[in-house]
């Protein structure tokens, strides 16, 4: 499937994993648009200079183009114009972690860092260590880490240190985004009650780390 595609439209480009995996894969020679409803900087600027497309607003339009994959942001909700043009068109989507999984993670050493708090801090001094000794991994990071001034990174190291977010992953996908990193390693901070929008109680929480 991976080698059919050649044209990629994101769903709400401007968030910064979304940003930072449209660059990436427009580095990897990709045609990439996208479009999101509130297009200003810093986002907007980083992606024109990476000489990406992007639509401001929602509309079925933005999909005239026909791209190979669709990318449905998690904050795309149905009744989203772009969204509801994917389905009823047919079109191959997928949600940023399984676009990750299938175009970045799989075939490394992936190591997940989740927990309800801290994981922006383990995950930003796990790569400073793996950076430090050399190994050059990738990362993508919920945050700016000041050692690297980007929250993502992507490498020819076999390692991959990344987030892992127990929040659901798109409105055709209830799973917790983290099941989707193919974890050699998970590294677990700690676990409360939390997003109580998604989750009914601890139980339900807990149910998620284990599936992860």
């Amino acid at each position: 499937m991976i080698s059919q595609i050649r044209s990629v439209h994101f769903v709400g480009i401007c968030g910064t994993a979304m940003a930072s995996a449209a660059a990436a894969m427009h580095e990897r020679g990709f045609r990439v648009t996208g479009s999101d409803q509130n297009v200003y900087p810093p986002m907007s600027t980083f992606l024109a200079s990476r000489q990406i497309e992007v639509m401001s607003g929602y509309a079925e339009a933005n999909l005239a183009h026909q791209p190979d994959l669709v990318v449905i942001g998690n904050a795309i909700s149905r009744g989203n114009p772009e969204a509801e043009a994917a389905l009823a068109q047919r079109l191959r989507y997928c949600s940023l972690p399984e676009l990750l999984k299938e175009f970045f993670i799989r075939g490394k050493r992936s190591l997940v860092i989740c927990g309800t708090h801290g994981k922006t801090t383990t995950t930003s001094l796990l790569a400073w260590v793996f950076e430090h000794n050399g190994f050059h991994p990738s990362y993508l990071i919920g945050g700016i880490p000041r050692n690297f001034g980007q929250g993502a990174r992507f490498t020819d190291s076999e390692w991959f240190i990344i987030e892992g977010d127990e929040y659901d992953t798109a409105f055709f996908d209830k799973r917790s985004k983290f099941v989707h990193y193919l974890p050699e390693v998970a590294i677990i901070n700690n676990l409360e009650f939390d997003h109580a929008d998604i989750f009914e109680n601890l139980p339900a929480v807990q149910l998620a780390f284990r599936r992860l």
